[in-house]
């Protein structure tokens, strides 16, 4: 099909001119029946109608395509078959150079009466490949009209495919070189509809543009399969992305989704992100660290993610995080921050009131920083970190934990550190360094070295009016605690084992109505949920 500047496709009528001596109505053969082969069905006209769905900002969508710069649509070529039906007979119709209609198998009226006359296009039935529509989109059409013998037919057609089009926003434009979507590929047809779907895959989606209020809009569009619910599309043959909101097309209807610059993570719904990548989670560490913590913004990790440069941690005094940061069980690898000036080190630099740090694994952790420096949190004002791990090296000067470096008002549960070093001048711990009012649960540290000029501890470094209850520690020769009491005991291997640290730990979270427990599958307890 040729493609012209047109919503509505007209072609004039053909010709078909009667013979001076062609019958009258006295003539008629039986009444209303009309002589066999006399009277051919003429059509004076095709049009089609505009797709269905909510109205588009550029106007009323086009019918066929919209390949020119206003979104408009196409006419049929010279040489088009399509098939036309009236009381059971079809015949076949083909387009021509002057824009007439000639009869390749011709139909004729068998009386006098008004009837209903159908058509589709293609003319016959089969299976329609849409893999591939980058060059040309694929179309599947009905008609309906009426007549009778003295008058000519007009034929509206409809789609019998539904249209997607995907229009990046100005940002993401420039990253976008092709475009697919998922769902079916191929489906059989017949008489102008859909029989059956099959073949789920990818469909490559043709370049296109329309214009808005005088500006040209590039987009990508397609034809699809009724039915099939439509989740995702990819990017530049690599980069999926999942719809916000999945679409399941209706026959004949118009969707438009709208494409914005991949920021590598996912809105669930407002407030709700989730990210399997490093893009992303930087990404989402600028949004949390210009909100102002106005809004809580909620982060689920659904992929282990490797750093590969130095981060800037989640939160700060002026931003606190107040989400919940669900690590769902993976782990992030190569967290460096090597800043010994500044303060509020860690994933998460400050956890605000009501912020969660939960169920994740910091591996290759390498921290310097200042004062509130630890492995997950540097500061915890009021938040809650829970079922969280980290190993690697943790440097600072003031505040440092292999977990949290200062836990005010907080708590921290069955979380643990097996981090080669831990090291600061003053308030140091194997867990966290300092405990200001907070609960520390079920906790243990077995880092290889923890050193510290003053208030070290081999959970806690100092533990102010706070409660430290069923922790652990091993591989230092000081105390605990630093500063002040609580329940922490050293894993010597002889009158205390992991083992029994375990059954200790497990009591303290099922007293504290936790969903956590250990277990010793190794040489250290690990834990489970």
């Amino acid at each position: 099909m040729k493609k012209r500047h047109s919503i509505h496709v007209l072609l004039a009528a053909a010709a078909l001119l009667l013979a001076t001596a062609a019958c009258t109505k006295d003539e008629l053969a039986d009444g209303d029946r009309l002589p066999e082969g006399q009277y051919p069905v003429e059509i004076a006209r095709i049009t089609l109608g505009v797709e269905g769905g909510e109205a588009q900002p550029w106007g009323t969508p086009a019918t066929r395509v919209s390949e020119f710069a206003d979104g408009t649509g196409s006419v049929f070529s010279a040489g088009d078959r399509f098939a036309v039906q009236i009381n059971g007979e079809e015949g076949i119709y083909i387009v021509q150079d002057n824009n007439t209609v000639k009869a390749e198998t011709p139909l004729y009226w068998s009386d006098t009466g008004e009837h209903t006359v159908t058509a589709w296009y293609p003319a016959t039935g089969g299976t329609l490949d849409l893999s591939d529509q980058s060059q040309s989109l694929a179309y599947l059409l009905y008609g309906t009209g009426s007549g009778n013998y003295q008058t000519q037919v007009t034929l509206n057609f409809t789609h019998a495919l539904a249209k997607v089009r995907v229009t990046p926003t100005d940002d993401a434009l420039g990253e976008v070189q092709s475009l697919q979507l998922y769902t079916y590929t191929q489906c059989t047809y017949e008489k102008g509809t859909v029989v059956q779907g099959s073949q789920e895959g990818w469909i490559e989606m043709k370049k296109c543009e329309y214009t808005e209020n005088g500006n040209v809009i590039n987009c990508w569009e397609a034809n699809v399969v009724p039915g099939y619910e439509i989740k995702k599309l990819r990017a530049n043959g690599t980069e999926e992305r999942n719809l916000s909101a999945a679409i399941t097309p209706e026959a004949g209807k118009f969707y438009n989704i709208t494409l914005d610059k991949d920021k590598g993570y996912t809105e669930v719904s407002e407030g709700n992100y989730t990210v399997d990548n490093e893009k992303g989670l930087r990404n989402l560490a600028k949004l949390v660290n210009s909100n102002g913590g106005k809004t809580p913004i909620n982060i689920t990790l659904t992929g282990d993610i490797t750093l590969t440069e130095e981060w800037t941690p989640i939160g700060n005094f002026e931003n606190r995080y107040t989400g919940t940061f669900d690590g769902g069980g993976h782990t992030i690898t190569g967290l460096t921050v090597n800043q010994k000036e500044r303060g509020n080190v860690g994933l998460i630099g400050y956890l605000g009131s009501g912020g969660k740090v939960q169920n994740l694994t910091l591996e290759n952790v390498n921290l310097n920083g200042n004062l509130y420096v630890g492995g997950v949190v540097g500061y915890s004002n009021n938040g809650t970190v829970t079922a969280c791990t980290a190993s690697g090296s943790i440097n600072g000067k003031e505040y440092v934990g292999g977990i949290v470096g200062s836990n005010y008002l907080g708590t921290v549960t069955a979380c643990y550190n097996t981090s080669s070093t831990v090291n600061g001048s003053y308030l140091v711990g194997g867990v966290v360094g300092q405990n200001n009012k907070g609960i520390v649960t079920a906790c243990y540290n077995a880092s290889g070295s923890i050193y510290g000029e003053g208030t070290v501890g081999g959970v806690v470094g100092d533990n102010y009016t706070s409660t430290v209850t069923a922790c652990y520690w091993s591989n230092y020769a000081g105390y605990g605690i630093g500063n002040g009491t609580g329940d922490a005991t050293k894993v010597d291997g002889t009158t205390v084992i992991w083992q029994t640290a375990i059954d200790a730990m497990n009591a303290a979270l099922q007293n504290a109505g936790s969903e956590w427990r250990y277990e010793l599958t190794g040489e250290l307890p690990t834990l489970k949920k």
